[in-house]
Formats: C-alpha cells, sequence, structure tokens
C-alpha cells in the first residue's frame, strides 16, 4: 500500500478515534500492525495527535479563554488532573515502551473500553457544572486519564466515565476531559519533537506528516461535535457495540497470525 493512503488512512482513524472514545492509540496500533514496522507508531501517532489538538483548540476556545480570565483556578484543577497522567505516562515510555505498541494489548483493551461505555449508560449525570470542580474529582478524572495512556483504552471514554462517576453534568464531564486533554497531547508531543528533528523513519516524507495532521484536525472537528452531541443525547455506549467486537475480531486475527508465522 502506498505510503500516501496509508497515512490518509492513519488520519481518518486519529481523527475520528481520538474524541469519540473508541481510542485513537489502539487503532493505529492494530493498523499500523497490519501497515508496517512497530518502531514507527510512536511518532506517528504523536503527529496525528497534533492535529487533533488544535481542533480541542478551536472547539473549545472559549471556554480557554474563560480559565485564563474568569476561571483561574480551573488551571490548578488541570495540573492536578494531568499529575497522574505525567507520572504514569513517563514511567510506561522509560521502562515499558513495548507496552504502548503492543496490538495485543490494544485488542484487549478495546473490549474493557467497550464494558465501560455500557456502564456509562446508567450512570446518571451530577450536578456539578466543570467551573466548580474540586481538587479530588480533579484528581480522580486525572488517575483515570493515566490508565487511558494504555493503548485501546479510550482516554475521552474513561474521564467522561470519571466525571460522571464524580458527580460532573454531562456536558462539564466532556468539557473537563477536553480541557484535560491540551496538556497532555501537548506534554506527549513535546517529548517527541526530537525526532521529528531526524530523517523520517523509512524515508517517511515530511509533507506525509504534515498533511496526516491536517486531516486528523478537519476530521476531529467532526468527529468531537458528533460526540458532545451523542453524549448529551445519552447515546456514547452505542460505540460500545463497535469497541467490543472489533478488540475480540482483533485478538481472533492476532492468534491466526501467530499460528501461521509459527507453521511457514
Amino acid at each position: 500500500m502506498p505510503q500516501w493512503l496509508e497515512m490518509l488512512i492513519l488520519s481518518i482513524v486519529q481523527g475520528i478515534a481520538e474524541f469519540l472514545p473508541i481510542s485513537s492509540s489502539g487503532h493505529l496500533v492494530l493498523l499500523q500492525t497490519a501497515f508496517r514496522k512497530m518502531e514507527e507508531t510512536i511518532l506517528i501517532n504523536v503527529v496525528l495527535h497534533a492535529g487533533t489538538l488544535l481542533s480541542i483548540l478551536c472547539i473549545y476556545h472559549q471556554q480557554i479563554i474563560d480559565i485564563l480570565t474568569k476561571h483561574r483556578r480551573l488551571i490548578g484543577m488541570l495540573i492536578i488532573g494531568t499529575l497522574p497522567a505525567a507520572t504514569v505516562g513517563l514511567t510506561i515510555k522509560t521502562l515499558f515502551p513495548n507496552v504502548l505498541e503492543s496490538p495485543w494489548i490494544s485488542a484487549s483493551m478495546l473490549i474493557v473500553t467497550g464494558i465501560g461505555l455500557l456502564w456509562i449508560r446508567k450512570q446518571p449525570e451530577g450536578p456539578t457544572d466543570y467551573a466548580h470542580i474540586t481538587w479530588k474529582q480533579a484528581f480522580a478524572i486525572g488517575c483515570f486519564q493515566a490508565v487511558g495512556i494504555l493503548p485501546g483504552i479510550s482516554r475521552s471514554g474513561s474521564t467522561i466515565f470519571a466525571g460522571l462517576l464524580v458527580g460532573l453534568n454531562r456536558n462539564s464531564a466532556a468539557t473537563f476531559s477536553f480541557l484535560l486533554a491540551i496538556p497532555a497531547i501537548l506534554g506527549a508531543t513535546v517529548l517527541e519533537l526530537k525526532d521529528l528533528g531526524e530523517a523520517p523513519p523509512d524515508g517517511m516524507p515530511r509533507l506525509y506528516l504534515l498533511a496526516g495532521a491536517g486531516v486528523s484536525f478537519f476530521v476531529g472537528l467532526f468527529a468531537l461535535v458528533w460526540l458532545k452531541r451523542w453524549l448529551n443525547q445519552g447515546r456514547l455506549h452505542y460505540f460500545a457495540f463497535w469497541c467490543i467486537p472489533f478488540g475480540l475480531i482483533s485478538l481472533v486475527a492476532l492468534v491466526i497470525r501467530s499460528l501461521l508465522n509459527q507453521h511457514p
């Protein structure tokens, strides 16, 4: 398959799956298992995440302005919510980097994500607005975001799940989830920027990487609006009917592939 087509497919998947609760990292790992060497997974993930980061900044620009002007206490809440993911992410990246690139973990965790989405359907929304979130609530949501570092666990799904669990209303759970994504995605991007200064792996043109970020940005805008609408309509659990079957099918495919590789 041509590299440009691979990047196009990965960009569309990233733009959709970053915001919809189906795990962009899990899908990218599984797709790249079929497309190319696993060494490229983290680099391409970060480039495509940069595109979706711009989507968040566009959709939530007014909330960001409010945080910088009227609700400055939320800066501290976002820092508290980011600490667990930063700690866990750096630890896994340093000591267990293969975890982030494992198709077996990705497929298994997609099933876990699906089960969590089914639970959301039964969870009533709370009364709390994100502007009045406490540090305990922010930290609890941050712990769920740390779990979302595992490929196959949806970051948006897990943090929205946590937001409802600690008493936020549906709109506020989504808003705080994506505001919390800004430092998480930005931090991961900064850690990998040094790789972009080196020669792209396997001759991957920089133009393809930039185009991929652009596609993930525009697709991400659409996906973010879609998620907010379905969350307010109580339809978020519908995505479980994608995650669970896809995770199971991927596990079966990995088993078959493993058996075929053992018997040339």
